[in-house]
């Protein structure tokens, strides 16, 4: 072979494995249609589903996986062994214990017995009408299709299944703390999602969800004396009451009903969620947008007082975020109180009900919250539970902040107060940690919940709050209804801004890299005042640094970070700003000289607003 066919060759092979690496946005679609009858005295469910999936990659797919969520309550499961190893197991999951005067902690899932685990049995699965192999390992269904999907194409799947509801334990389950029935939480069989990374069948462990964007049409059959609220839209209202009928339309049953039929349709969802109580009470009030909130609790005088209460209150936080973020697309949503806390599906969140109106508020805004960031911008949250807990977490502080008569100028502060305590525990892992492998539940929690807040907060430092406002709105615009990445974030910030954020999404995800600055020295010369900083912590920032002199005047500095190729808009207009040049990553010392005035010195802060998460605020200050 020649050199130059050899060279034309290798060339072509690089072009082709190019054009194989970059395809354009895909994602697939499923399409749902599931019947099920469930046995309140038992607690146990049987039904049918068909499965019209569409596989829009260009691969062609050999098998594919279901998620069975409730084998996972269950002795012996992944997650039982889980609490069993981790240094600080969910409280919720376990009970205390004491052996000769030693106090352990004991998975509650370790105790379940036949009658009180969950499970969740497949049957008669069939591709096309063409019996199919399948293997279940622990919550993990995997399908050996008899016919491959090819890129483009779509396959129905048909199944039977048959499952029991556990005790309550997390989140889904029966008769939980408050005496809810039936919390339907990730009760059916799931098909795991397939994305540009490949499949993700991650094993229930405790943790949070990726799902395929899909339709649903579901019948739920169950005692007549029920109320169900949930995901969807109930299609037979007036048949079936229960505060769902229209105004004016009287509803009765035959005296020989003993069931109902709820028939339920949910458009463009990623999950399908229900709860059921014989005692629920149910409002309907009209948010912004004539989307009707649905508020559905215990009907118990003391609870039913606070409910009343919160629903103008969720009227309000619903208004905020349309116009933080942008309009809630569907035409309802339920706040259920079940489950065990807060967690939030498609189209309504299962929170408990029973503790102050104050707390049931901020679960409640920040379950909300999540309606945008999980439930229309579906980032994957078993891996990035950064971008779906943490950006929520930031629009839960912004929004009460709003709703405060006293607003704070860092509605955050209390965040980069946790993510310090993390740092000097010495148990940070980066926030690319996959949600399952932190070590510990407190590390996962100030993780995703506060650093991923604070990636919001501290982009509004570097970019300003204009840019990171039109970010958010742009970053709904452009991923709604889409499965948006890390990456996805961060081009949006820097579309809107014309900043370089590269170094940003890598050192504060994927590195447990640290800001610290300080003030070196200030040095007092005949006609200026010179003063040396350092960089200390490994991560770079820009600097805004504010003077304040004796008579009580001020004017601020900012220094602009080289790799950033960007100045920011003077956040503090009414204070003048002398822009310095700029600050390499490579050199850890910089020096400025500020001319002699009249008055003195008193005080120079580096990061007056406190957005600036360096973990040693000590050295940002000098007082003369």
């Amino acid at each position: 072979m020649t050199r130059k066919i050899h060279f034309l060759m290798m060339t072509l092979l690089c072009w082709t494995h190019f054009l194989a690496q970059n395809h354009s946005y895909w994602q697939q679609k499923a399409h749902y249609k599931m019947t099920v009858y469930m046995d309140v005295e038992k607690f146990r469910y049987q039904g049918s589903q068909e499965l019209i999936y569409t596989n829009n990659s260009p691969d062609t797919l050999k098998k594919v996986y279901y998620h069975l969520y409730n084998n996972a309550f269950q002795p012996g499961s992944e997650m039982d062994a889980r609490l069993q190893t981790i240094k600080d197991p969910d409280a919720r999951m376990i009970r205390k214990v004491k052996e000769n005067g030693t106090e352990r902690k004991e998975s509650r899932i370790q105790k379940l017995t036949p009658d009180e685990i969950g499970y969740l049995n497949i049957s008669n699965f069939k591709q096309d009408g063409m019996q199919t192999t399948t293997k279940t390992t622990g919550t993990i269904l995997e399908v050996f299709l008899e016919k491959p999907i090819l890129p483009h194409t779509s396959t129905s799947f048909t199944l039977n299944f048959e499952g029991q509801v556990p005790v309550q334990i997390r989140r889904s389950g029966r008769n939980n703390a408050e005496g809810v029935a039936l919390s339907m939480s990730q009760w059916y069989p799931k098909i795991a999602e397939f994305d540009f990374e490949g499949w993700h069948a991650d094993p229930y462990i405790a943790r949070e969800f990726h799902g395929v964007w899909s339709d649903f049409d579901v019948k739920i059959t169950l005692d007549k004396n029920y109320t169900i609220g949930g995901t969807g839209y109930l299609q037979n209202p007036n048949d079936i009451g229960h505060g769902y009928q229209e105004a004016g339309t009287s509803v009765s049953y035959p005296k020989k009903t003993k069931t109902l039929t709820w028939h339920f349709i949910a458009p463009m969802v990623h999950d399908f969620t229900w709860a059921a109580d014989p005692n629920f009470a149910h409002d309907v009030v009209k948010g912004p947008n004539d989307v009707d909130l649905h508020f559905i609790y215990k009907n118990e005088s003391e609870t039913a007082e606070k409910w009343k209460k919160l629903q103008p209150m969720m009227v309000k936080v619903m208004e905020l975020y349309n116009q933080k973020i942008g309009p809630y697309p569907y035409k309802q949503y339920s706040f259920i109180q079940g489950g065990d806390g807060g967690m939030e599906y498609a189209m309504c969140t299962l929170i408990l009900g029973n503790g102050t109106l104050e707390g049931i508020f901020g679960t409640a805004t920040h379950e909300l919250g999540h309606a945008w960031f999980q439930h229309l911008l579906a980032s994957n949250e078993s891996k990035h539970p950064w971008m779906d807990e943490g950006f929520t977490t930031y629009i839960e502080d912004w929004v009460l902040n709003e709703l405060t008569q006293k607003k704070q100028s860092n509605p955050f502060e209390g965040n980069y107060k946790a993510y310090y305590f993390l740092v000097n525990s010495g148990k940070e892992q980066p926030l690319t940690t996959h949600s399952d492998r932190y070590d510990e539940n407190r590390s996962y929690s100030i993780a995703s919940y506060v650093k991923g807040s604070i990636f919001l907060s501290q982009l509004g430092y570097l970019i300003g709050e204009k840019n990171l406002d039109q970010t958010l709105k742009r970053f709904y615009n452009e991923f709604k209804f889409k499965h948006p990445t890390p990456n996805d974030i961060k081009r949006t910030a820097e579309r809107v801004s014309g900043a370089e954020l590269d170094w940003y999404l890598t050192d504060w995800t994927q590195t447990t890299n640290t800001i610290d600055y300080g003030i070196k020295a200030v040095l007092e010369n005949e006609n200026t005042t010179t003063v040396q900083l350092e960089r200390i912590g490994r991560t770079p920032m820009p600097i805004d640094i504010l003077i304040e002199y004796t008579d009580g005047s001020k004017e601020s500095y900012y220094i602009p970070l080289r790799m950033m190729y960007f100045e920011k808009e003077n956040p503090t207009p009414e204070i003048k700003r002398t822009v310095l040049k700029d600050w390499s990553w490579a050199e850890s010392k910089y020096v400025f000289s500020i001319p002699k005035t009249k008055a003195a010195i008193k005080r120079i802060t580096i990061d007056p607003s406190g957005l600036m998460a360096d973990v040693k605020q000590e050295n940002n200050i000098y007082k003369n």
